[in-house]
């Protein structure tokens, strides 16, 4: 019974696998555009930061500083104020708060990705799964009529071997774009993290002191 089951469920052949790998295509589609925007849209202001973290390292005003990044928008600006609000606390105290907006901002930079590395490990194998499906109901059709042996064979692992080539077709995109995404992350949050140790520095020798 069990095997009946199975056997009319390959029959259905790989015309259901080629749907899956394109409606995942569309997801791969749709979170890289909305990634991209996201990461365009939530950055901050590079000219607007590098003058106000460079007249905070020259100056030490501290005050000036929380003022200036609190008043832009942006992951990197978020970062530095949250250790701005705490500075009267210590060094210590900062830093724990710039990492922590940090962590949090990566995970939202990071949403979605998971999706893609996904489909760009597992695009190949559903593939896969289609041409063998694809080639069982090939071998069915010639056991039903066997007067057309070569050209049904041949026929049916052809269209069979479609559903492989979509899988990878699917897959490439899906493996560049996660590594192109991921890489944009680490170098945003490894831009952030510069600036904050720039910020430390500062604080530490002597910047805390002024502008409470």
């Amino acid at each position: 019974m069990l095997a009946k089951g199975m056997l009319q469920f390959a029959l259905l052949g790989a015309g259901w696998v080629l749907w899956l790998l394109v409606l995942l295509s569309i997801g791969v589609v749709a979170i890289t555009i909305e990634r991209a925007i996201y990461l365009l849209r939530d950055g901050t202001n590079r000219a607007a930061l590098a003058s106000a973290v460079d007249r905070f390292l020259r100056s030490g005003n501290t005050g000036d500083f929380r003022d200036q990044v609190s008043g832009l928008s942006g992951f990197e600006a978020r970062i530095l104020s949250s250790g701005m609000e705490v500075h009267h606390k210590g060094v210590e105290a900062m830093q724990r708060a710039m990492e922590g907006t940090a962590l949090a901002e990566k995970m939202r930079m990071e949403r979605g990705l998971a999706y893609l590395a996904t489909v760009g490990s597992n695009a190949p194998f559903v593939g896969l799964f289609g041409t063998v499906l694809g080639i069982i109901k090939a071998f069915h059709d010639l056991a039903l009529d066997s007067s057309n042996a070569s050209g049904a064979v041949m026929a049916g692992i052809s269209e069979a071997l479609v559903a492989t080539a979509i899988g990878l077709l699917v897959a490439i995109p899906a493996v560049v774009l996660y590594n192109a995404l991921s890489r944009a992350v680490k170098n945003r949050l490894n831009r952030s993290e510069s600036l904050a140790d720039l910020v430390l520095a500062q604080v530490v020798t002597g910047g805390q002191a002024d502008g409470r």
